[in-house]
């Protein structure tokens, strides 16, 4: 057993060195084996000089001056002496020469003692035939993973400490800003395991870390196990931990690891930036994000979800700061003049990419709850001006239906939300469990600046990261593959709690619409994936990653949105608290959630086979087209395709929700690939039919030409008589089957007419949504002026019903209506309607001449806009000073877009080449200014000329869905072949991104050769009307 001894050195004043927790210095060196001799009065504190050895009359000392510095190097907590003077020095340099002579004669004795036995050795054995020296059989350790562990350990616990050598102050002092300095991180963890095979070799993950010094030690006996680190190679992300003997099955081990990395770039542990408002000087501060596969760039870990544990975290850093992590803090304690160390209560078993940690000088503002304290952290500037209220509001009422409704109290006793700059440019938001972060701007509400309508965001993406606290988080998905598991339920049921603590928001008609249409736009290309892709295709990190799209996200939603309507709410959220209790703290797979419903239906009395009605949703790509023949019933389905020149045999189990203009809505299922005939799909008294009643299902109608003829001349006379969201589903649906050419063009646009008399929100957005397609594929040719005109005369009745509001820069009362009010400045001023955009020219020049000038925070982003896009350079030059100078991330925001909305292509260019400067704008803000570019006709161009010469510079700051919006205008075979050429040359031909902009310009091609011509036509006729 060895020893530990502090004390001080010769002449130095005990009194006057630090304290140090016993308990730190035992966590120190978990698995040393080390026993610590008090040198102080207090049993609980120990002063910093080490002495260790194999008894306390043989020590080894290592004696420390007063002046103490942290040693990066090595453990954490343990010093390294800063010398104070040179005749000390001195003195230790003649005492290093004397013992380096006397190890020089050790040495070449040792080496010359250990050659001759070994001569002696083979003399000795010459004629002998010694037994082979015992190996371990290749079969007990398990192949060097390619793409995922091996199951050979189970992971109980980690003990982790990190020392974070930043400062969140810019230091005065030399040399210490150097990034290498600052971005530094050391520590040490300790991975408590059990092992189930036989094995050799443990394996982990670990990417850009330099990993050292392993210990293993099996629990149960003390044991050291011999092992050493190896790498299996350079470019990959596996850490080989090499045995002396092999693990026994059923054992208890741990294995500690020291470690130092870099910070990274918005993943894994990131150092993030903001500006004080009233002194202008740089702060910084440390957040994390690890998932999907960044908890290996922090320590070395088993980073895969299903392989949870229980966290132990530890965190050193410089006083001025504090820590938030995952679980409550248990300990704070002074180190000395610079440093702290911050310990945490253990974690609940959970999932690697779910540990998170948040080093700042932010301030808290708390919410209200009955049993957990909730805090949301900001800039302390942010949280003194009241900025974080909204969302704490918020957070305590929407934690609370969460906890009702399923049934479930939330684990922890502490729940922290952090507000950043920076996060990942393709997320806005992480649910890191106790601890979430989000970007600034969807969490922060200003009173003056912000626009009402960003309290429905706030809300929507605090519910979304709450409702993963239990579906992601208590319970989380076996292998990525799975995702939907967490994302869908969390989408979904962000719809239940907003309508529950803000009902006039309407959420369904809002955000669920919104959300279905994103889902039906990805999943409708022969390149979309199933919603459970087979796991062999989801193994790499970049296969991992794609996972996050809307498919996973919106569609995983709407199919669970489907199944309430089928099985009835009550029952589904029997079986889902059924669920959540079940496989808390562990991993389920999707036939785990519907053996929970099954046996709520079950219970219920109902006979709906839920695995089996599910199964095709799930397991395959895409959805269907449903085509009903009201005059005899006749009802069959086919695999929905935008190309239609693709092939499909697919087919599902659909769920037709129906109802007619005289009777009220019943439930018939299309369960073939054939033609079948229906009772209840049969016209009745010439009544139309409408299917999918409340837009529940997750696929389009068709109709023959009667019934569809009949739904139009009802939207024409009473369109009240016709459900809200059904009056958007079917001019949804009847523009994309237009698109796949089901029906004719003609009879999509004849679906626009109604909306001249229509003030509801929910038809125009559809509407403008599918027409703006339109307007990409030919807003570059002879179409696009007719086209402009007869959207001027459909808005006109909508831009007038809001205008009282509108030219006095108010808005009305109603939530959906203040989107509609927004919509129709927007459609008015785009199309040229000449009233709106003298509105926005007067109120932007008024804004010039004053910016005391106040417009409503709601209408501020098409104002700026529209008033940009009417103007000069001189509307252009004063927007950009207003964004330079404006301290406000709502003001910022809307002044961001609005610069790209100039009909001026140098300022367009300027704009975009501002992009390449950091001083300017800032990285993660690259991507939306190049997509915000890409929406203005002038500035598509442009855009993708700077992308393509630009692309070493933002590729990585560049999402797969801004090459998306760049390349989903292109119609012609110029735009596609030069696309596949840069494709080509950046190696980004075989890509599930560049498969998607290439089936999706190859049906606009060929959809616009088929179709000029027709809408020329109609649009002329239409506009002249």
């Amino acid at each position: 057993m060895a020893l530990l001894f502090l004390q001080c050195p010769p002449g130095s004043s005990l009194s006057s060195r630090p304290l140090l927790p016993r308990s730190f210095l035992l966590q120190m060196f978990p698995d040393s084996g080390l026993t610590i001799v008090n040198s102080s009065a207090n049993p609980g504190l120990l002063r910093p000089s080490l002495v260790y050895g194999k008894s306390r009359e043989t020590p080894h000392t290592l004696s420390l001056p007063l002046s103490l510095t942290l040693a990066p190097h090595f453990y954490p907590g343990v010093w390294i002496p800063k010398h104070s003077s040179t005749s000390t020095m001195s003195k230790k340099t003649h005492r290093s020469r004397v013992v380096a002579v006397v190890l020089v004669v050790l040495t070449v004795s040792v080496i010359a003692a250990i050659a001759t036995m070994v001569i002696f050795f083979k003399i000795q054995t010459a004629d002998m035939n010694p037994t082979s020296r015992p190996t371990i059989s290749p079969s007990t350790t398990p192949a060097p993973p390619v793409t995922r562990l091996p199951r050979s350990v189970i992971p109980d616990r980690y003990k982790i400490f990190l020392h974070l050598q930043f400062y969140t102050r810019t230091p005065e002092f030399e040399n210490t800003t150097n990034e290498n300095q600052t971005e530094r991180f050391t520590g040490n963890s300790t991975l408590f395991f059990k092992s189930v095979q036989r094995s050799s070799a443990i394996y982990l993950h670990s990417s850009n870390l330099t990993v050292f010094d392993s210990v293993v030690r099996n629990v149960d006996t003390g044991e050291v196990v011999e092992s050493r680190v190896e790498y299996n190679h350079e470019w990959s992300e596996f850490l080989q931990v090499s045995l002396g003997q092999a693990l026994e099955v059923d054992g208890n081990y741990s294995l500690s690891l020291k470690f130092e990395g870099w910070m990274a770039f918005l993943n894994g542990m990131f150092l993030s930036i903001y500006e004080e408002r009233d002194s202008e000087t740089l702060r910084f501060l440390v957040v994390t994000h690890m998932q999907p596969t960044d908890a290996r760039k922090v320590f070395p870990c088993l980073d895969e979800p299903d392989l949870k544990a229980v966290f132990q975290l530890n965190v050193i850093h410089r006083r001025d700061s504090s820590v938030l992590g995952n679980a409550e803090i248990f300990d704070s304690s002074i180190i000395d003049d610079e440093w702290k160390i911050t310990q945490f209560y253990p974690t609940p078993r959970m999932s690697t990419y779910l540990l998170a940690l948040a080093v700042s000088e932010f301030t808290p503002t708390p919410s209200l709850h009955d049993r957990v304290q909730i805090n949301t952290f900001a800039r302390p500037e942010v949280t003194a001006a009241g900025h974080a209220l909204f969302a704490a509001n918020m957070t305590g009422k929407i934690l609370q239906f969460f906890e009702e409704m399923l049934g479930i109290n939330y684990p922890q006793k502490k729940l922290d939300q952090i507000a950043v700059l920076y996060l990942d440019p393709e997320i806005a938001a992480m649910e890191n469990w106790g601890l979430i972060t989000y970007l600034e701007e969807v969490l922060l509400y200003e009173e003056g600046v912000s626009s009402l309508l960003d309290k429905e965001t706030i809300t929507e993406m605090i519910a979304h990261e709450l409702a993963h606290q239990w579906f992601g988080n208590l319970v989380t998905m076996k292998w990525w593959n799975e995702l939907w598991l967490n994302e869908g339920f969390a989408t979904y049921m962000t719809y239940k709690a907003v309508d529950q603590v803000e009902p006039h928001f309407k959420t369904e008609e809002t955000a669920m619409a919104r959300h279905l249409q994103a889902a039906f736009s990805q999943d409708v290309l022969a390149s979309s994936h199933p919603l459970i892709p087979p796991p062999e295709k989801v193994q790499t990190n970049s296969e991992i990653k794609d996972m996050f799209d809307d498919t996973t996200y919106t569609k995983g939603a709407m199919i669970l949105r489907m199944l309430v309507d089928i099985v009835e709410e009550r029952v589904f959220n029997k079986g889902i608290r059924s669920y959540l209790l079940d496989f808390s703290y562990r991993n389920s797979e999707t036939r785990d959630l519907w053996n929970h419903i099954q046996k709520a239906v079950n219970e219920d009395g109902g006979h709906t086979r839920v695995a089996e009605v599910m199964e095709s949703w799930t397991t395959q790509t895409g959805y269907p087209v449903i085509t009903i023949n009201t005059s005899n019933g006749e009802v069959s389905q086919k695999h929905f395709l935008l190309n239609h020149s693709s092939e499909s045999s697919l087919w599902w189990t659909v769920p037709i929700r129906v109802m007619s203009k005289s009777s009220g809505p019943s439930m018939v299922w299309l369960d073939t690939d054939s033609t079948v005939k229906k009772e209840e799909l049969i016209s009745k008294n010439e009544d139309w039919v409408l299917a999918n009643v409340n837009w529940t299902g997750y696929y389009r109608v068709n109709y023959d030409p009667g019934n569809w003829q009949s739904l139009l001349t009802q939207l024409e006379t009473e369109p009240q008589k016709i459900p809200i969201m059904n009056r958007g589903q079917l001019i949804d649906d009847v523009f994309n089957l237009a698109r796949a050419k089901l029906v004719n063009v003609t009879l999509a646009l004849n679906f626009t007419r109604f909306l001249r008399k229509e003030t509801a929100f929910l038809p125009w957005e559809l509407a403008i949504k599918n027409l703006k397609y339109y307007v990409h594929m030919f807003d570059r040719s002879e179409v696009y002026g007719p086209l402009q005109a007869y959207l001027r005369r459909q808005v006109s009745d909508l831009y007038h019903f809001f205008k009282n509001y509108t030219d006095i820069a108010a808005v009305p009362q109603d939530h959906t209506s203040q989107h509609n009010q927004v919509l129709a400045i927007n459609l008015g001023c785009s199309s040229g309607l000449p009233e709106c955009v003298s509105m926005a020219r007067t109120m932007f020049s008024e804004w010039m001449n004053n910016t005391d000038y106040s417009i409503h925070p709601n209408l501020r982003s098409e104002i700026y806009c529209h008033g940009v896009a009417a103007g000069g350079v001189a509307e252009w030059e004063f927007a950009w000073r207003m964004f330079e100078n404006s301290i406000d991330i709502s003001e910022k925001e809307h002044l961001k877009e609005a610069l790209s909305c100039t009909k001026k292509i140098p300022s367009l260019n300027r704009y975009l080449q501002y992009t390449l400067d950091p001083e300017k704008i800032r990285l993660a803000d690259v991507a939306s200014i190049i997509s915000f570019v890409v929406r203005n006709v002038a500035g598509q161009a442009p855009a993708w000329d700077f992308v393509r010469a630009n692309w070493d510079y933002v590729e990585n700051e560049v999402s797969a869905g801004l090459l998306e919006s760049i390349t989903s205008r292109f119609s012609t075979q110029f735009e596609l072949e030069q696309m596949q050429q840069f494709f080509v040359e950046n190696n980004m031909q075989h890509s599930v991104d560049a498969q998607k902009c290439i089936e999706e310009v190859q049906v606009n091609i060929q959809w616009v050769h088929e179709h000029r011509d027709i809408l020329h036509r109609w649009f002329l006729h239409e506009a002249a009307a």
